[in-house]
């Protein structure tokens, strides 16, 4: 993969197997992380449906009484 320089910030241009292998295709979103040292990992962002049924699989995990006190979260003490 080639790093350039696309107005002020940098690009990574994708090989044609690794789009293939990923099944890409224009205007996708991919993330790209850090594994180890100098080594990156590059997958297939996740779909708004698919991170609501992340999402979902929480729901009804917290006792019905709970209540958020942002406030108390945020105390430093």
């Amino acid at each position: 993969m080639q790093v350039a320089k696309w107005g002020n910030s940098l690009a990574v241009r994708l090989p044609a197997a690794v789009v293939a292998a990923l099944g890409l295709k224009e205007g996708d979103n991919i993330e790209i992380y850090p594994v180890g040292s100098g080594a990156i990992e590059i997958g297939k962002a996740a779909d708004r449906r698919a991170l609501l049924a992340r999402l979902r699989k929480y729901r009804g995990r917290l006792p019905k009484d709970f209540k958020f006190d942002r406030l108390e979260a945020h105390e430093r003490g």
